[in-house]
């Protein structure tokens, strides 16, 4: 499964918000997020009963995920969830201070 969200933010306030929103799913849902640069991480666990496993990288005005398929049955809702994340964290009228970690 491949996401690829445009965003209109810098590199750097997107991944200053995308780290709050890896912090949100390990809060949230117990998803282990690691990062392995600044502008990579990899996800690992569980929404629902969907398996989250991929990795997201940012830049150049793009957030990219890859992961696995989930499946027929759960694939439209585990893009719309990652979609409307991303949306949500990235959209710059929002104010950081305004985004959930938990």
């Amino acid at each position: 499964m491949e996401i690829d969200y445009p965003y209109s933010l810098s590199d750097q306030d997107a991944q200053a918000r995308l780290q709050i929103l890896a912090s949100y799913l390990t809060n949230r849902h117990g998803i282990k997020v690691t990062w392995v640069d600044p502008n990579r991480a990899k996800f690992n666990g569980k929404y629902l009963v969907v398996k989250i496993e991929g990795e997201l990288s940012m830049g150049a005005g793009h957030a990219r995920f890859k992961g696995e398929d989930p499946g027929f049955l759960w694939r439209n809702r585990a893009k719309d969830y990652i979609q409307e994340k991303l949306a949500m964290y990235l959209d710059p009228k929002t104010a950081v201070a305004q985004l959930p970690t938990s």
